[in-house]
């Protein structure tokens, strides 16, 4: 993406305001727990389910936490369930899918069995499964339960760009020279994948803190007391008529973050693909 269209990408206003969100984010699970008025923990009975004021901006839950603290807190937990998941999806299926990509015949094939046993359930109930047996929940086991099937996307991605770029005159050059598998693959190929590797990466975020706090709302998440918008959802939907703001505010917190990641997503996708930017098919 040359720096026209990164250009036009900052100057969309959906663009700029999911940015904003993101920033937003970011900066919450940095700096919001420490500036939070009150701890995740400290309760008080004597506060229980009060209304948004001047004290508990947001209100309080029914055991007397401040939801907005509490909010501070779980969007540091959404923030590293999601770069983690992230992270570790994309190292394992840029590895898997070079393999396959470059590698081609029958590794190609026993590594695309492999893929399609996984696209054969949905991710999320592989890791509602997972978490489901385990004995202790733990946000590890979150995070390792979204990446059993996480990176299956990211390796199908890279396998076709692979497929497509191993007959690139640069990579037959690079053979040509006497470089290596290793050297092709990592010099040669993987700086062409970054741009859609960003872009799925984008929108694997806005799924991977989705897919927590979908956990969460099940009760099969985070343990319980764990500040977790997800958890807080759950709380909230019994008491929508007595005190809607349990659910209103974790509930606006999980979409406002999906769709901004979501409308930066749409963007970079936009950006690195001239075509869909512009609505006809680049000139040669």
């Amino acid at each position: 993406m040359n720096g026209r269209g990164l250009r036009a990408i900052l100057a969309d206003r959906l663009t700029a305001a999911g940015l904003v969100v993101i920033a937003g984010l970011v900066l919450i699970a940095i700096c919001g727990p420490p500036l939070a008025p009150f701890g995740p923990d400290q309760c008080s009975l004597e506060a229980e389910l009060l209304g948004p004021g001047r004290v508990h901006w947001l209100g309080t839950d029914p055991d007397g936490c401040d939801i907005f603290s509490r909010l501070l807190f779980g969007a540091r937990l959404s923030v590293l369930v999601g770069v983690s998941v992230v992270a570790t999806s994309v190292c394992i299926g840029t590895a898997v899918g070079l393999i396959a990509g470059l590698k081609g015949g029958w590794i190609d094939g026993a590594l695309m069995f492999v893929l399609e046993l996984f696209q054969a359930f949905p991710g999320f109930l592989i890791a509602l499964a997972v978490v489901a047996t385990a004995a202790r929940p733990s946000v590890g086991l979150v995070i390792g339960a979204l990446c059993i099937s996480g990176w299956v996307g990211y390796a199908r991605l890279v396998r076709g760009q692979s497929l497509v770029l191993r007959g690139a005159e640069f990579v037959t050059a690079a053979r040509a020279l006497g470089f290596g598998e290793v050297h092709i693959a990592l010099r040669q190929v993987l700086p062409n994948l970054l741009g859609p590797l960003v872009v799925q990466a984008t929108f694997g975020l806005a799924g991977a803190i989705l897919a927590e706090a979908g956990l969460s709302f099940l009760g099969l998440g985070v343990p319980p007391g764990t500040p977790s918008w997800g958890a807080m959802l759950h709380q909230g939907r019994s008491y929508l008529l007595v005190a809607p703001w349990l659910a209103v505010s974790p509930g606006l917190a999980i979409a406002l973050t999906v769709f901004g990641f979501n409308l930066v997503g749409d963007a970079l996708s936009d950006g690195l693909d001239p075509r869909r930017r512009t609505g006809r098919s680049v000139p040669r």
